[in-house]
């Protein structure tokens, strides 16, 4: 796993600016997962949310936002800005503690692919744990690539094998344009999954 700790010491956090140069792509994901459900909108948890980009989108949209990394620099960063009424929590995202509750979403923008299978399965089991009847995930990962051993990537099956219980309800290719060598290599892939009741 990387250590994001030292990167965000570093001041080198390439994973924010994917995440502004896909904003639009990000928003357009979000619209049609907010599409067929009614107000209120429930629970959503923000997996490796890192200084909080994502997290007070999805509490701006109507989630009751919770946003939870595993470095505190990261964590006291994100409540330091807006945070338009989301909660940010230090918490090791293959270690989910049921204190935070259960969810009705949960979105992973750039977290899972970075980890290795026995760590995957872990969130897995986590996010199970924690999910609501009927909850979704919304997963961008990379790809798997040349650069993976660097920049993380996994494929389907590894999403599917860590997540069992789950229906996989889309698979398809993310945006790239924008993003500029190296991320416009990475093959990002929008995964949409549901707990199957």
């Amino acid at each position: 796993m990387t250590n994001y700790a030292r990167l965000y010491r570093l001041r080198f956090t390439p994973w924010e600016r994917y995440g502004k140069a896909a904003a639009a792509s990000i928003a357009a994901v979000l619209d049609r997962e907010e599409a067929g459900r009614s107000r209120p909108l429930g629970r959503a948890l923000d997996l490796g949310c890192g200084r909080g980009q994502f997290t007070p989108e999805l509490a701006r949209r109507g989630w009751e936002a919770v946003g939870v990394d595993y470095v505190p620099a990261a964590i006291e960063a994100a409540k330091a800005r807006e945070t338009g009424g989301a909660t940010y929590v230090v918490g090791d995202v293959t270690d989910l503690s049921s204190d935070l509750g259960a969810f009705d979403f949960f979105l992973d923008i750039g977290c899972f692919q970075g980890f290795g299978a026995d760590q995957r399965g872990a969130v897995g089991r986590g996010v199970s744990a924690l999910a609501k009847p009927d909850a979704t995930l919304l997963m961008l990962a990379f790809g798997p690539n040349r650069m993976s051993s660097r920049m993380g990537g996994v494929s389907q099956a590894e999403v599917e094998e860590a997540f069992p219980g789950w229906e996989m309800l889309a698979a398809e290719p993310a945006e790239t344009a924008g993003l500029g060598w190296p991320m416009n290599k990475t093959n990002p892939q929008w995964f949409r999954l549901r707990l199957r009741a």
